[in-house]
């Protein structure tokens, strides 16, 4: 299973949004883990020569290891095991058996013996009486790698169009990396901020449908002068690169048309309400904020999968239309490329997103411990 540039494993990988940015950011991804496979059935037709391991990370070992990597080392371990137990939007339990994911990022951490890793979570995970959590799981490691936080960050202060603060924990192998500062790595000054205008303003109407089979809710971009486009639209409508991308989706990429468009039926009460709130504040009944042209999105949130009641999250309201957004928007706030698809449901589709690390925000940060590393790129 040789690869070129840095050798990547995902871990709780979903869609692909931590793969995505890590990929960007000149890496290679071997293997990605993920046990729900309505979530990492996106990741398959986005990395189609990625091994997609649908399992459960707490039950890997190292034979099983060396089943799927063939005995090839990873330079990298990537993930954010789920945090739903440590999450302030949620019911707080801990009891909950998520919570113990964290160790197992460590202990496959161990096992795996990367150059580095990048752990991602939610701020929660810091509250007192959680932070006991990730002490435990790092000692796992701390006589081997370097620790670089645990430090919170903001995806909208490296580019993305969404506010989604969330804890990083870098580690490094001293021996084989060259130090990684912190404040090199959190550093933002400089970067442009992206308003929800740059982010969808460009983007085709909602279009009728529910979604079945292979039908993604695909629809042409407008006619419109390129040169109105923002940096960010322009980013996020570039093809996808020679090894990504489902084949599908790069056909009616080449035709100028893009998925996840699907409509989201409201009744006439909903629609006269929405059109009473106004930009930046809630709905007073579901509690959906509106967006603002000149603002940020809230964070996207993913409710909750079959086995915890099917929820469905709160979606922002359009910033001068009465409905919910559509997948593909929510998809450029969070910074996903138009070409990545998601799931024929939205359901599922914003479940991914909700439960996605952003690739702006990912590329950024691997990019920094790349070049702060000393890792060199392959040809």
């Amino acid at each position: 299973m040789a690869g070129s540039g840095i050798k990547t494993i995902d871990l709780f990988s979903g869609c692909g949004g931590f793969s995505l940015g890590a990929h960007l950011a000149g890496c290679k991804t071997l293997a990605a883990v993920d046990i729900d496979a309505n979530l990492q059935s996106a990741y398959k037709r986005n990395f189609p020569k990625v091994e997609a391991v649908n399992g459960d990370v707490a039950k890997l070992d190292e034979a099983a290891w060396k089943k799927i990597l063939g005995g090839e080392r990873p330079d990298a371990v990537i993930g954010g095991p789920p945090c739903q137990g440590f999450s302030r939007m949620g019911k707080r339990d801990k009891a909950d058996p998520r919570n113990d994911l964290v160790g197992h990022f460590y202990r496959q951490v161990d096992i795996l013996r990367p150059k580095f890793f990048v752990m991602e979570n939610v701020e929660g995970l810091l509250d007192a009486g959680n932070g006991d959590v990730l002490d435990r799981a790092m000692e796992k490691v701390a006589k081997r790698y370097t620790m670089v936080g645990p430090v919170v960050v903001d995806a909208a202060d490296f580019g993305a169009a969404t506010s989604r603060r969330r804890v990083i924990v870098v580690g490094f192998d001293p021996d084989e990396i060259d130090l990684i500062d912190e404040g090199a790595l959190i550093d933002t000054a400089g970067l442009k901020s992206t308003t929800v205008s740059d982010a969808i303003r460009d983007l085709p109407p909602p279009i009728a449908g529910r979604g079945a089979g292979e039908d993604f809710g695909w629809a042409d971009y407008p006619e419109i002068d390129r040169r109105t486009l923002s940096a960010y639209a322009k980013r996020m409508r570039a093809a996808p690169p020679a090894d990504l991308g489902w084949k599908k989706a790069r056909e009616y990429f080449s035709r100028n048309a893009v998925s996840g468009l699907f409509e989201t039926v409201h009744t006439k009460e909903v629609v006269a309400r929405f059109k009473k709130v106004k930009p930046g504040k809630p709905d007073t009944i579901s509690k959906c904020p509106r967006l603002s042209w000149d603002g940020l999105c809230p964070t996207l949130r993913a409710g909750t999968g079959s086995d915890k009641g099917s929820f469905q999250s709160i979606r922002p309201i359009h910033p001068t239309e009465p409905r919910v957004i559509t997948v593909r928007e929510a998809a450029r706030l969070q910074g996903f490329p138009d070409w990545f698809v998601f799931h024929p449901t939205k359901w599922h589709s914003f479940r991914m997103i909700g439960n996605s690390v952003s690739p702006v925000f990912s590329q950024a940060l691997l990019s920094r411990i790349v070049a702060k590393g000393g890792l060199a790129l392959a040809a």
